[in-house]
């Protein structure tokens, strides 16, 4: 048996510890034969039989001495260290093992020595959770006897051991430099660790003294056609197949052929270490190894050339897009990703800007499907750089860097997404003009009447794209910017658009996208059971993929629907999961993770919990935007906790940005605060309004709620037949919907119900409450909310303005200038100059002047 391996992996040692533990076995004993003085092959015979002890006879060779003494011999002998005379021990070997059946010989060598019948077993590095670090310790402690670690120097030494590999000879060597340094010097120095790992024992043989006379002695015994190929994997980063290797180390006198060969020779030698497990085998280089590499590149000259080489292999294998199929680009993407960064960081270093950006574009499904803070740091770092591109390269990386920025909550730069737009109008590019005009519309998703002509421009053009990938991605877009508009309907159309799409292209993070979309839908809708089951397959899709935005997003959506059905433990258990999910996700999606503990608790009632969790919502965004959008579940823990004042405040910011359907938890939640204030008007007021936007966008989740706040009001108002109308109408409507009232607020609707009881003779009570139970949805609403025959908002007028209009008008009346509204309203400054011009035409004026006149009669 052969024990292969890396220098200073320990094979020696290994060995040395098998024959001690086996000795016992063999009749005759175990004996270790150090070759590693031995150069002339000639005296190998010589240098066992000295070992072993035997005479020297003039009449006989001490090969014939040696064949002798085994003849008949039960015995183990280790040869070790044979790589430097692989004939010669293989001869050897051979002639030993056909003398005697009972020998074992156990062989260490950095390659195989391709003996028939020959086991070899790949000596491993230590295990870097407990083996490598243990071995740095007491290698530490011998040279510094006071040495002890903090928490912060154990994190140290386990990366000083994960950079090195988990080597034993390299970790000995860095241990030994703890006599003079600290931990974070001997850390930093491993950037030139050939310098650093030195002074090895005196008494160690010279290739274990120091890590770069272990590495020379492997490359010294290559052959030179080796080493070329050897120097020029040094680019490489978190391995590569047999194409890159051809891609980047062949040349004119190394064809494909010999690349094959000489890597598996490197693959043989431990100085290529081959992963098999896959669909076809990876390749790497250990760090240190690597760097000696790149020691010898530099030294060769071919520095420049061969990472130039790499960079334009993986510039070129994704630069195409997604023709080889969605699903192989996400995987070789994530596969490449370590090669990806280092292509990436050397375009930029050498001022290559164009490719740069081109890659970083290329690799959008990446981004979106798991990596979007990377992309957007690539986005960036592209768009900051002072040397230019071309125009089309970076129109795409502005339309890329607006809709990453956008689905992480920022939805403030519209002005370079205006840019992409001008830029592909001059190109006369349809797909780039489309792509572009979404990210305009991604940009407005807080202003429906601004986003919406964005899409419907970018889908017109889908005739002339040809592009069934790109169109799935501006359906994704839409569906989730009208969301965020507030506009159910809309987004249920451009999900299911979407996702016929992406489902049919192979596009699951798109397709991903637009399944949230119609849960969110399903939700805000009050279709619990498919809002469930669409969430639940995506969360259970996401966490299988590695996806964590969407991760979290769903599991927020199914713990809602969840807690509103009443599974308050299965509701639980998703917002844990979101929480856990949202942890490495930027504030925005922590916000929302938090958010969700927030309802839930509340569905359980669990005050302090929710307030506990409202707080860390409130810390990681404060956003009002964010607020409006997931139905300000801060504010509904101000609330539970009688924090009315806050509660108050929270809820106006947001009801100043939200808009359609999200305005009705938030007029709901505004309600109740105006009921606990005994401001019974102004709750009524609240509720009848949330009703008749319910009616308008069917967003029917809260009709309960908001029917059971009209009724204590109007018990309160002494209208008992109404008030116990209301109730059973709100009954009705939970039955409708399959959800239930959120137990914090049981108390409160019980006291409601029984003042009303006792208020009213019960056969009479029964009466109007059986009217209210028989009512459908649509007369629920009628019923409670006044709206029937309400007629749509007209064009022209102050009632045709739209409440982001209103906001608008609000902030310029308080004399805000364009750059301030934007700021508040988080948009751009194009955004707000577009809002004036609708609200201008629609009032049929042309000054700020005149607004702020106009406003002041309404306001």
């Amino acid at each position: 048996m052969t024990l292969t391996g890396t220098g200073g992996v320990g094979k020696t040692r290994l060995a040395l510890q098998l024959a001690d533990e086996l000795a016992g076995r063999f009749r005759d004993g175990a004996w270790c034969v150090d070759l590693s003085p031995i150069t002339d092959p000639e005296l190998i015979p010589e240098r066992v039989t000295k070992t072993l002890g035997l005479p020297d006879r003039p009449d006989r060779s001490p090969l014939d001495t040696l064949v002798s003494l085994i003849a008949g011999r039960q015995l183990l002998m280790v040869l070790d260290n044979c790589e430097h005379l692989l004939d010669a021990c293989a001869r050897l070997t051979a002639t030993l093992l056909a003398a005697s059946a009972e020998l074992t010989i156990v062989a260490t060598s950095r390659e195989p020595i391709g003996v028939a019948g020959e086991v070899t077993w790949t000596t491993p590095s230590l295990s870097l959770a407990d083996e490598a670090v243990d071995l740095f310790r007491q290698r530490a402690r011998l040279v510094r006897p006071s040495f002890t670690e903090t928490a912060d120097d154990a994190a140290l030494v386990a990366e000083i051991c994960r950079r090195l590999d988990g080597v034993p000879l390299a970790i000995e060597l860095a241990a030994t430099r703890a006599r003079a340094l600290s931990l974070v010097e001997i850390a930093d120095g491993l950037g030139e660790r050939f310098q650093l790992l030195t002074g090895g024992a005196r008494t160690a043989v010279l290739r274990q003294q120091t890590l770069r006379a272990s590495e020379d002695w492997s490359h010294d015994l290559l052959s030179e056609s080796e080493r070329v190929v050897f120097r020029r994997l040094a680019p490489f980063r978190g391995g590569f197949d047999l194409d890159a290797a051809h891609a980047v180390a062949g040349s004119t006198d190394l064809p494909r052929g010999q690349i094959v060969d000489k890597l598996t020779q490197l693959v043989d030698k431990s100085l290529v270490i081959a992963d098999s497990a896959g669909e076809s085998t990876r390749f790497r280089l250990l760090q240190t190894v690597q760097q000696y590499a790149l020691e010898k590149l530099e030294q060769a000259g071919e520095a420049e050339a061969i990472r130039a080489r790499h960079r334009d292999h993986y510039a070129a294998l994704f630069d195409a897009g997604v023709t080889a199929g969605y699903g192989w680009h996400i995987a070789q993407a994530e596969l490449e990703i370590d090669n990806l960064r280092a292509a990436f960081a050397w375009s930029r270093e050498h001022g290559d800007i164009e490719l740069a950006a081109r890659l970083a574009s290329s690799l959008f499904p990446l981004w979106i499907h798991s990596r979007t803070l990377e992309g957007l740091a690539w986005f960036d770092a592209v768009l900051t750089a002072p040397a230019s591109m071309a125009p089309a390269t970076r129109a795409r990386a502005l339309a890329d860097k607006t809709i990453f920025e956008a689905l992480t909550g920022n939805y403030g730069h519209a002005d370079q997404a205006e840019e992409a737009v001008a830029i592909a109008r001059r190109l006369d590019d349809p797909t780039l003009l489309a792509w572009s005009l979404a990210a305009c519309g991604f940009t407005c998703s807080y202003s429906p009447e601004l986003a919406l002509p964005y899409f419907e421009q970018a889908i017109a053009l889908s005739p002339a794209l040809d592009d069934d990938w790109r169109l799935a991605q501006i359906y994704g877009v839409q569906a989730y910017s009208v969301f965020v508009a507030g506009d159910l309907a809309t987004t249920q159309v451009a999900a299911e658009k979407g996702q016929r799409l992406a489902d049919a292209v192979g596009d699951w993070s798109v397709s991903r996208l637009c399944r949230l979309c119609l849960g969110l839908t399903h939700l805000h809708r009050g279709e619990l059971p498919m809002a469930v089951e669409k969430t639940r397959g995506v969360a259970i899709e996401a966490e299988a993929a590695g996806d964590p935005l969407f991760s979290t997003q769903s599991l927020a959506v199914l713990a809602e629907a969840l807690a509103c059905q009443g599974d308050t433990r299965g509701a639980r258990a998703a917002a844990d999961a979101c929480v856990e999910a949202a942890a490495d996700l930027i504030d925005f999606h922590r916000a929302v993770s938090f958010g969700t503990v927030v309802d839930v608790s509340l569905a359980a009632g669990d005050v302090s919990g929710a307030v506990g969790a409202g707080a860390a919502a409130f810390d990681a965004c404060a956003l009002p935007q964010l607020m409006a959008i997931t139905g300000n579940p801060v504010a509904r823990a101000a609330l539970a906790s009688g924090d009315l004042v806050t509660a108050r405040h929270l809820v106006d910011e947001a009801l100043a940005v939200g808009s359609g359907f999200q305005r009705i938890l938030l007029l709901e939640i505004r309600a109740r605060v105006a009921m606990a204030e005994g401001e019974l008007k102004q709750a009524e007021q609240d509720a009848r309004h949330a009703l008749a936007i319910a009616a308008e966008t069917g967003g029917y989740l809260a009709v309960p709620e908001l029917i059971e706040s009209l009724a204590a009001v109007n018990c309160a108002a002494g209208q008992h037949h109404r008030a116990a109308r209301l109730f059973g109408l709100a009954a009705s409507a939970r039955d409708i919907a399959g959800t239930v009232r959120f137990k914090v607020y049981d108390a409160e609707y019980a006291d409601a119900v029984n003042a009303l009881r006792e208020a009213m003779p019960q056969d009479d009570f029964e009466h109007h409450w059986a009217q209210g139970t028989a009512s459908s949805i649509a007369e629920v609403i009628a019923y409670a909310s006044g709206t029937e025959g309400r007629r749509k908002r007209p064009s022209r007028g102050w009632a045709s303005l739209t409440p982001a209009e209103h906001n608008v008008i609000r902030l310029v009346s308080a004399g805000l200038r364009d750059k301030d509204i934007a700021s508040k309203l988080s948009v751009s400054p194009r955004t707000v100059h577009s809002h004036l011009n609708h609200i201008y035409a629609k009032l049929d004026i042309s000054s700020r002047v005149q607004l702020v006149q106009v406003a002041a009669r309404h306001i």
